[in-house]
């Protein structure tokens, strides 16, 4: 299906806190989304240095579509373009390969960018011809203690990326990232804000999908089953987030948070490890066998 713009007529200007104001950057932030009304407007809301924000949606049900029109309506640089699921990295290359600024933005639908970040953006986008692109930290909100402190972050992941000189690995299932054409450094500071507070009744599930996404990607790229995996892995992720990252400042959301990222990371070595095995040794009810 060819993808459109969406003109749809007399949308009411639904949940707008503001006009945007203020000098534009050469800035093309991109989004993805589906069904994401609860989110999005604080995600746009914190792009007004941007001259163009576009946002591809697959199919949304709820009032996502009605949320955009109210700030298109109200003078806000959106180009809202509907384009069938092509998977994680397919989507977002899609909606990479439609933005028209020198410079592009990677940010989800539950993620905003911090009053920091914005203050560095302009210094970010004047850098020289041989950096293609910047990584930028993320700082989630915790349930129990809201968003962790600068001190207590995920990892920096390349967010901002010369137009042209950065691509998706469309191969990637999950935790997809640009790929890049030259150097890339790391902003020094600002974060993106990650709004997504799940009870960890839903957080496990999201951890069980994404831990099958990378399994299913790591089996068909033919890697063999590491069992270590599922004995290290964990306490390793664990530390890395806890002790490393910082979330130890965070009480205990801080640990459930690290914790259940241990949990993708012994669902995944798991996963795999078993998708070999039956491959190998298909299950057969041999109790009453010879």
């Amino acid at each position: 299906m060819k993808h459109q713009q969406d003109d749809s007529p007399d949308i009411p200007n639904l949940a707008r806190r503001g006009d945007p104001v203020g000098p534009k950057l050469p800035l093309s932030a991109f989004i993805i989304c589906l069904n994401e009304e609860t989110y999005l407007g604080n995600c746009i809301e914190s792009l007004e240095q941007c001259a163009e924000i576009v946002i591809v949606d697959s199919g949304s049900k709820d009032g996502t579509a009605t949320l955009v029109q109210s700030y298109i309506k109200s003078g806000w640089p959106i180009r809202f373009i509907h384009e069938p699921w092509r998977g994680y990295a397919g989507q977002k290359q899609f909606a990479l390969d439609q933005c028209t600024q020198p410079w592009c933005f990677n940010i989800d639908a539950d993620e905003r960018l911090d009053q920091p970040l914005k203050a560095l953006m302009p210094s970010l986008l004047e850098a020289p011809d041989d950096i293609a692109g910047w990584k930028v930290a993320r700082r989630p909100y915790l349930i129990g203690y809201g968003y962790t402190p600068e001190k207590a972050r995920e990892r920096r992941n390349l967010r901002l990326i010369r137009k042209g000189r950065g691509r998706y690995d469309l191969r990637q299932k999950v935790h997809e990232g640009i790929v890049p054409d030259g150097k890339v450094g790391a902003a020094r500071s600002g974060s993106l804000l990650h709004y997504r507070p799940l009870i960890i009744d839903e957080q496990i599930l999201k951890e069980n999908n994404y831990s099958t996404l990378k399994a299913d990607q790591q089996f068909a790229e033919g890697k063999p089953p590491r069992p270590y995996k599922m004995l290290f892995g964990p306490p390793l992720y664990f530390c890395r987030l806890y002790f490393r990252n910082g979330f130890w400042r965070c009480g205990f959301p801080g640990f459930i948070q690290a914790a259940t990222g241990a949990v993708y990371a012994f669902l995944t070595a798991a996963k795999l490890y078993q998708r070999h095995a039956l491959k190998t040794r298909p299950n057969i009810d041999d109790a009453f066998s010879g």
